[in-house]
């Protein structure tokens, strides 16, 4: 049997900065492999082209100590020539001209590996972070924030495509021209080398505290992306709620607030991103200058020749590339560092519900319900469930009801595993859901929702998502069985009606026809209607309750709602109150019965026969 982990902390927290940067990339590039395939040939080439861009420097000192020689004179009172060999002065510009060339296709071939695979790892890292999600129990959907989930598969997966592209480049090439370059230096002054470095030397401690601070600054940023993200989503989900309510103004200023966080988020991040920027360029030109001094100062005294000096100061502007990319390529590594701590936050957030490595095949028809000492609750919230024992036979039709609260619709979320017990166990014809197949799971339970969510897209097509592979003459034959295709003729395109953004083309009602059609084509041995038939005109809850009844045939149906209607024809009624099970047996047992279930069927009997004299 498969064990469920621990519960952790809710995805909307900010994650404290706790492991360091260096530790992130490693994590990052296991889990994803593309990019750690492309570094490696990467990495070479940028070797490659660094070793190509220091030989320039070393070609102008060869052209100007070997290309041009200074003739004397002599008595002759004339003074001295300069005798240029332009055969090696032409051929080392040509060989400088084939290093340049190679650098630039090096550095285009690079540059175009680095994107194939960056798409490629991203796309995957999407892909990976959208299975989690999916994976997440019901308690991580309740806690986290809709936009959260969103920003983790969108901003913070396209920080790090930007940083695959240019940022794994910079660090596979810049430092090799750093250290490269000063080994050169040293070879023709280790004065000179001297002088740079310890101008330099400054920068590492600097940049040190700057990526410290850096990294918090981008976190914060990436956080507040996320709560930028569920506010948008909220204002447009919720638009029409803001309309009808006219809180319009309210609705704004929290946006304003959202978007003023993340503004004020980015511009500290900037600040510290600028000031990369600036000690890059400070000390930059400080080395410069001083070599430039020292060099011209001290230049006979350290055995240097003009045209040795030369190529040290070409060797100082090529050290000033590096240093001056610095302060983008380390915003681009701290916002992809900040965007893969949160996906990798996401990615080892624990899975309480985990599918079984060999897992039992329910068999199939009419599903066989056992609950055994079942108890739940969410984290550590107090039971929702607590002690449910019960059997519920093969093709039974059992109505589950209770006031708000009472853990029924809970008790559905068990039977389809969208969490698991927290003690006790559920059994679908005698095989434990924690040890059955996702695959078998699915073919035997199906649940309708209240809100029927639709795609957006036709009819069929959505039906089509209740079988894979099913043929158009599948779905219209489950309209067919369902009686429903009166309703379809109604429609004007009939079955290839669009149904907009979460079937909002289609009333409440005509979204649960939908629904069920979807459900007949799936042909479960156990359907869940939870409130699948509340809030609907007359006409409407006569074609549900048909389709309904025709559904039911065959398999075992389990149906949660405040009508009790519903209770009246069911074969078992369980009556929850507080996560206890406390009444069960027929509408004709409970309602003779004293107890929660006459309570509630006097009260909706009232309210029924108030609402027929209006």
């Amino acid at each position: 049997m498969t064990a469920t982990k621990p519960p952790v902390a809710s995805l909307n927290e900010t994650d404290e900065i706790s492991e360091g940067a260096i530790s992130v990339l490693r994590r990052g590039l296991v889990a994803t492999p593309e990019l750690k395939s492309g570094l490696r040939i990467v990495v070479i080439m940028g070797l490659l082209i660094a070793f190509g861009r220091l030989a320039i420097p070393v070609l102008i000192e060869r052209s100007l100590s070997q290309g041009m020689t200074i003739v004397d004179a002599g008595m002759q009172g004339r003074e001295s020539e300069v005798e240029v060999n332009i055969g090696l002065v032409v051929g080392l510009s040509l060989t400088a001209l084939v290093l340049i060339v190679f650098s630039a296709v090096g550095t285009l071939f690079v540059q175009r590996r680095l994107v194939v695979q960056a798409e490629r790892g991203i796309a995957n890292l999407r892909q990976q972070a959208f299975v989690k999600v999916h994976e997440l129990s019901i308690a991580d959907h309740t806690e986290t924030r809709r936009g959260v989930l969103v920003a983790r598969v969108t901003s913070d997966a396209e920080s790090l495509a930007r940083f695959a592209q240019w940022g794994l480049y910079a660090w596979s090439i810049h430092p090799t021209v750093i250290l490269g370059t000063f080994a050169v230096l040293a070879y023709y002054s280790w004065q000179i080398a001297a002088v740079v470095a310890l101008s330099l030397a400054p920068v590492v401690p600097i940049l040190k505290w700057l990526q410290r601070r850096q990294l918090e600054a981008y976190d914060n940023y990436r956080t507040s992306v996320g709560d930028m993200l569920t506010g948008f989503s909220e204002a447009v989900m919720g638009a029409a709620v803001v309309r009808a309510y006219g809180a319009e103004s309210r609705t704004r200023d929290r946006l304003r607030s959202a978007i003023y966080n993340r503004y004020r988020a980015r511009m500290r991040a900037n600040t510290y991103m600028a000031g990369v920027f600036v000690v890059g360029d400070i000390f930059g030109a400080l080395a410069f200058s001083m070599a430039l001094i020292f060099g011209v100062r001290f230049r006979e005294a350290w055995g240097l020749t003009s045209s040795e000096l030369v190529a040290c100061l070409f060797l100082i502007v090529l050290l000033n590339g590096p240093i001056a990319e610095l302060g983008e390529v380390l915003d681009q590594t701290q916002t992809a560092i900040a965007g893969w701590r949160k996906i990798l936050g996401l990615l080892d957030h624990q899975t309480d519900v985990l599918a079984p490595i060999a897992g039992l095949e329910i068999p199939s028809g009419a599903v066989e319900i056992q609950a055994r000492g079942v108890g739940f609750s969410y984290r550590n919230s107090s039971p929702v469930l607590t002690k449910i024992n019960i059997t519920i036979p093969g093709g039974a039709s059992v109505a589950i009801v209770g006031q708000t609260g009472s853990g029924k619709s809970t008790f559905a979320t068990l039977l389809c595993r969208l969490a698991d017990p927290t003690v006790g166990e559920v059994r679908l014809n005698g095989i434990d859901l924690r040890q059955a197949s996702a695959d078998s799971r699915h073919r035997s339970v199906r649940m309708v929702s209240q809100d029927g969510f639709l795609f957006d897209s036709t009819i069929r097509e959505n039906v089509r998502f209740g079988r894979q592979g099913a043929s158009d003459s599948d779905v219209q034959a489950a309209f067919d069985r369902l009686e429903l295709g009166w309703w379809l003729e109604k429609l004007a395109n009939g079955i290839d009606t669009e149904v907009g953004e979460r079937g909002d083309n289609l009333s409440v009602g005509e979204r649960q026809l939908v629904a069920l059609a979807r459900a007949a084509l799936a042909d479960p041995g156990l359907l869940i209607l939870d409130e699948a038939t509340s809030a609907v005109d007359p006409e409407t809850d006569q074609a549900l309750t048909t389709a309904i009844r025709n559904l039911a045939q065959g398999r075992t149906l389990v149906s949660i709602a405040h009508r009790l209607a519903t209770a009246e024809a069911a074969d078992l009624v369980l009556v929850f109150d507080q996560g206890l099970l406390v009444q069960q047996g027929s509408h004709s047992q409970l309602v003779d019965r004293p107890g929660i279930y006459r309570g509630l069927h006097q009260a909706w009997v009232g309210n029924t026969q108030a609402d027929s004299y209006k």
